[in-house]
């Protein structure tokens, strides 16, 4: 699928490579990165999917030749036998999690080996960001051998930790904390998932450093902004095809909506990755569209490339992503707000700074799915969030605020959450520990 982490951190390293300070070298780990954009990360691939599974599930692999391993981490060979993945034993996984976690103490000391004497002969780095805790197990040996400062960005560890079942969960959890701890410094892109984290893995809260979320503009910021629709009005999901993003919620509130007279001609579209697992599960849910008389008003499709992405977001009116789970970005905030399209999000996680910060949407109250930690007290916000239907209802009747609230989103974004402010800010970061 296209990852976010993936294309957050392609995106911050092309940023970070054109400001000219520091040079960037963005290595793929388990799998070659997808991104809709520029892929500007090395042609291999580390702690390679194959090799980390084979290690994990037969011992005598750990001792293969070299030119095996280099043969199993080739890049093509890795999309081609991932290509149909979608599920995995949660015990296997929870397994490989804490072994992985263990660094050169673990099943995968032989692929620890390998990053390091890479990195040592080809990019002799200055400097080391992690994309998470879960992949530096090796954090200790990385800044032993090459006596650089290594960093970590949180961006959704926790999601992974929690589906893991008893006892790798916690195992894993507490290893991921040591991991966490000795690392020079933890990237995050909100206050509230800061404050989250530090609770989760019993870090220092100082040891977080708060990074604004950006995204590539360029792109978005020479296409014009959207003219007003004017068709019926059209209701839009752009992101994974889950439980956990809340598409059962919005598919839900729009069910209700189309019950009500001013509503009868609103449209639903839905894009976005669905991993083979799922695909029963969104079955089941987009019956009930057929079943309620309303097929011919929703659609879906699988993910969309950039041209395609562009496309879907002009030809919503509003985008609603209701997630059940701790948003640590909100990636997809950002890319409707460029072209002028507002949001409804949930008030917790990453949304309620992300909105304060570019008033392109309203808040929705959250799902009691989320946890309480990462939801600020709703009294505070103005205004104050109402129901998931309600909040739609109100926007979608007032095509005045709609307009107003694009425009607003799409100036911020464009002035304040480029890929290029992510990147000065990281690098004055990385600048402070030279």
């Amino acid at each position: 699928m296209f990852c976010g982490s993936c294309m957050h951190d392609n995106s911050l390293a092309k940023a970070i490579q054109a400001a000219g300070q520091w040079d960037v070298t963005l290595l793929p780990t388990y799998t070659p990165i997808r991104t809709d954009e520029e892929n500007v990360s090395v042609d291999q691939v580390f702690f390679g999917g194959i090799n980390v599974y084979l290690q994990q599930k037969m011992p005598w692999l750990r001792w293969m030749p070299n030119f095996l391993d280099r043969w199993l981490d080739q890049p093509w060979l890795i999309r081609r036998l991932t290509a149909k993945a979608s599920d995995t034993s949660p015990k296997l996984l929870g397994q490989l999690a804490v072994s992985m976690l263990k660094g050169r103490h673990g099943n995968q000391r032989k692929e620890v080996h390998r990053l390091i004497k890479w990195l040592k002969r080809e990019a002799k780095p200055d400097a080391i960001i992690m994309t998470n805790v879960l992949i530096g197990g090796c954090v200790e040996d990385l800044q032993r051998e090459l006596n650089v400062p290594v960093f970590a960005t949180l961006q959704g560890d926790d999601a992974f930790l929690d589906i893991l079942p008893a006892p790798y969960g916690q195992q894993a959890t507490d290893l991921a904390g040591q991991v966490a701890n000795r690392c020079d410094g933890l990237l995050v892109h909100s206050e509230c998932y800061a404050n989250y984290m530090a609770k989760y893995l019993s870090i220092p809260r100082q040891k977080m450093h708060l990074m604004r979320l950006g995204i590539d503009t360029e792109p978005w910021s020479n296409v014009p902004a959207r003219p007003r629709n004017d068709g019926p009005l059209t209701l839009g999901y752009l992101a994974r095809l889950a439980p956990e993003k809340g598409l059962h919620r919005l598919i839900e509130a729009f069910l209700s909506l189309k019950q009500q007279p001013e509503f009868r001609d609103l449209k639903l579209r839905v894009a976005g990755w669905l991993g083979d697992h799922r695909r029963q599960w969104l079955k089941s849910h987009w019956e009930k569209i057929s079943a309620a008389g309303f097929g011919r008003d929703a659609s879906f499709t699988t993910e969309l490339d950039r041209a395609a992405k562009l496309q879907f977001l002009n030809e919503i009116d509003l985008l609603c992503v209701p997630t059940q789970h701790v948003e640590p970005k909100g990636l997809f905030v950002l890319e409707a707000m460029a072209v002028g399209v507002p949001v409804v999000v949930p008030a917790a996680g990453a949304f309620p700074e992300l909105l304060a910060s570019t008033g392109g949407g309203r808040l929705c109250l959250p799902d009691a799915a989320i946890h309480p930690a990462t939801i600020p007290h709703l009294a505070t916000l103005s205004p104050q969030p109402v129901s998931l239907e309600a909040t739609l209802r109100e926007l979608l009747l007032d095509p005045a605020k709609l307009k107003e609230l694009g425009q607003t989103g799409r100036a911020a974004v464009l002035a304040k959450h480029s890929a290029a402010c992510m990147a000065k800010e990281t690098t004055d970061l990385l600048n402070r520990f030279r």
